[in-house]
């Protein structure tokens, strides 16, 4: 477990159902990934933490997006980065 998601305690990423974390629709931003219930592109994410933001100053540009979101979604990339081929 990466050691900031010990702060989300409602997401399980093995549990979760990813469409409450993120969510692919062609009617929403033209099928761009975006964070479930907002217009928020995960790309925007990736982004901010390339730049060396953290998640904090990520949320305060986009309040929308919840924390638990946020990490949910970057355990389950490491999840699927880090599975065994």
């Amino acid at each position: 477990m990466l050691p900031f998601a010990r702060e989300a305690t409602f997401f399980n990423v093995s549990a979760t159902n990813l469409s409450e974390v993120f969510v692919t629709d062609p009617e929403i931003m033209g099928g761009t990934p975006v964070f479930t219930g907002t217009r928020v592109p995960v790309q925007n994410l990736i982004d901010y933490l390339e730049g060396g933001e953290t998640i904090d100053e990520f949320r305060a540009g986009f309040p929308t997006v919840k924390r638990e979101q946020v990490i949910a979604f970057i355990e389950a990339a490491a999840e699927k980065l880090l599975a065994p081929t």
